[in-house]
């Protein structure tokens, strides 16, 4: 269990550790010199049964908050001291404020330096410290009384300690990914660059490899395990400790990134919250307000947007979105407290919803109501929900990382009306896939009635016409979904109906074996369009749109609008040229022109066709063949 001291400057936060422990958490020489603590420090207490607690002493000083929040953020059980002599300070009121704000509901105020009132005032102190907990909403603290100096209440505060790490339920391990914020970092003789923080979520062990969750492209190996000065083989959720990574260059690090499994790794400058104002605010929070935002050991500034009312009241709580000016690393249910843009207090607080944010579309209805879905703490419970709100499926791999996972923790396969893709990590409710598929084919169905000779939509604008807002990587699913059910055919980026797939498939058939022999003799200067359709009395426009799907296959080129030429021709064509080169070192017009016995505008038109598909380049007026180039190889081309 992690334990974290709070308080007012000088309340005997430092010394009621030491007296716990027998450790000096003040590590500096200036901490030492001036009797107060600057940075965070570290001790721990052993407890029955060989269970560890850990204590971090956070500073009280109001300049440093931000090092307290970090010592805050991810302890189990908070202390908050209140000096008997002092009473309570400004300092206890914003650190009380502050534990509320991460939801750290399990802890005790502790009234220190009894040794030094009458016991009517330690009366009143106590009475104080109740009334300062019932406004905060941590009325489940205990209120305890004690002496450093002179051991008063301190086997008392021992046991409680040792209770409430018997009764704290063991953090989540299973299918998390490790991640911890860096509170500490330094060098080691023989070690090299060393690490340190409080383990938010996962395991790890030694020979594991972790990266900084900023940069996931480069890992390091982690080396060695210390918790407490004690070497470990691995470490989990809820323990101090420090890490020894292989090839982790000291510039390359520093307080406030965050380590973790490269499967989780993430950023975003958008984030959607559930946001709690602090009571002791005076006026409302509205969009626009500038704040610091601290997440962790992060600190960094930030705009808040309200999401569905127009502000949010002291002591209320409403979902918003955090625009950062810096990438941030955060994942589901991370809690962070926000100071005023001066940074002199702490106004609100709250917990990570959804770690990508939408810059469009944030404000309506469904995002609303798929953001509450999202307080659920149930990952299985909170799933349904978003996918109740998210009319085209989830994509599972994004999920997964977003929530700090590393597999799912339940099957997703045996969800209640839920269609789950193995294969391609898609999830999507049973009604909204149902909604999306009949949108598809709806459109498509009209699309056929308005132009029946055309083979269908491309992909991309059969998107926009039936979902425009659906995410890319989801829509190549539902396709996929829609022709593995024979319900659509994908031919070169082009989707239809199946069945209409079948009738311009016969239509083809007809138009080419009429008008590919017509291709194929006409060799050099075939007939045109127009021509092929007297010919063979088939509809004009029939034998064009017919001859524009076979060119969308390859099995005939258009070298301009309405002239086509048959494939083996286009072969002849492409050896004449490197013949050419190969005899003259270049391609010109007037020599092309001579080989094909062709008009110069139409050699020119063939050449400009074969610049356009990528087998020549033009370099002023001349042409050359594409090194390398795997069109127009030498053998003959099937038809």
């Amino acid at each position: 269990m992690i334990v974290g001291t709070a308080g007012h400057i000088d309340h005997g936060k430092t010394a009621l550790v030491q007296a716990l422990t027998g450790v000096n958490a003040d590590r500096l020489p200036e901490e030492k010199k001036r009797g107060i603590t600057i940075e965070l420090g570290y001790a721990s207490l052993a407890g029955p049964g060989g269970a560890t607690i850990s204590f971090v002493d956070v500073p009280g000083h109001e300049k440093l908050v931000r090092t307290m929040v970090a010592g805050a953020s991810g302890i189990d059980y908070a202390l908050l001291l209140i000096a008997a002599d002092d009473g309570v300070m400004p300092q206890t009121v914003e650190h009380i404020t502050i534990l509320a704000l991460l939801g750290i509901t399990r802890g005790a105020v502790v009234i220190t330096k009894t040794d030094r009132v009458a016991l009517d005032l330690l009366q009143e102190r106590q009475q104080q410290a109740q009334a300062l907990l019932a406004t905060h909403g941590l009325n489940d603290y205990a209120v305890l009384a004690v002496s450093a100096h002179r051991g008063d209440g301190m086997p008392e505060l021992r046991e409680h300690l040792f209770a409430a790490a018997r009764s704290l339920q063991a953090r989540q391990v299973e299918g998390a990914g490790f991640r911890m914020g860096l509170d500490r970092v330094f060098t080691l003789d023989g070690i090299g660059t060393v690490v340190a923080g409080s383990i938010t979520a996962g395991r790890v062990a030694v020979g594991d490899s972790l990266c900084l969750a900023h940069d996931p492209s480069n890992s390091y190996r982690v080396r060695s395990l210390h918790s407490h000065n004690q070497s470990l083989q691995q470490a989990q959720a809820g323990q101090r400790c420090a890490i020894g990574l292989v090839g982790l260059e000291r510039s390359k690090v520093e307080r406030g990134q965050t380590l973790c499994d490269s499967a989780i790794a993430q950023g975003t400058q958008r984030v959607d919250v559930w946001l709690q104002l602090a009571p002791t605010e005076e006026r409302v929070l509205r969009s626009g307000t500038l704040v610091h935002l601290h997440a962790g050991t992060q600190d960094v500034m930030a705009t808040v947007a309200v999401l569905g009312q127009s502000s949010i009241a002291p002591g209320e709580g409403a979902p918003a979105q955090l625009v950062v000016q810096h990438p941030v690393q955060l994942w589901w249910g991370e809690r962070f407290v926000l100071r005023d843009a001066s940074a002199t207090r702490t106004v609100a607080g709250g917990s990570v919803l959804d770690v990508q944010g939408l810059a469009r579309y944030r404000q309506t209805p469904q995002r609303l109501a798929y953001l509450q879905s999202q307080r659920n703490t149930d990952a299985a419970q909170r799933l349904l929900g978003a996918l109740a709100n998210a009319p085209f499926g989830i994509n599972g791999a994004d999920w997964l990382r977003n929530a700090g996972l590393l597999a799912w923790p339940f099957d997703p396969a045996a969800l209640p009306d839920t269609v789950f893709d193995a294969k391609q990590q898609w999830l999507v409710a049973a009604d909204q896939l149902a909604q999306s598929e009949s949108a598809v084919l709806g459109m498509l169905k009209d699309f056929h009635a308005k132009l029946p000779e055309d083979m269908g939509p491309d992909t991309k604008r059969a998107r926009r016409l039936a979902a425009p807002r659906m995410p890319e990587v989801l829509w190549e699913h539902l396709l996929a979904r829609l022709v593995a059910q024979g319900k659509i055919n994908r031919r070169n980026g082009f989707i239809h109906l199946a069945a209409h797939g079948e009738q311009l498939r016969e239509a083809d058939r007809i138009v080419a074996q009429r008008a590919l022999p017509l291709l194929e003799q006409g060799r050099f200067d075939p007939p045109w369009v127009r021509d092929i359709a007297g010919t063979v009395r088939i509809p004009e426009t029939q034998v064009r749109s017919v001859l524009a799907r076979l060119a969308k296959s390859g099995e005939v080129f258009q070298i301009v609008k309405d002239l086509y030429y048959h494939p083996k021709v286009v072969q002849e064509l492409a050896q004449l040229a490197r013949e050419i080169e190969q005899r003259e070192g270049e391609i010109t017009a007037a020599a092309y022109r001579d080989a094909t016995n062709l008009g110069r505008k139409r050699a020119i038109q063939i050449l400009e066709f074969f610049d356009r598909i990528g087998f020549l380049r033009r370099v002023g007026d001349i042409h050359l063949i594409r090194p390398g180039t795997p069109l127009f190889a030498q053998e003959a081309v099937p038809v």
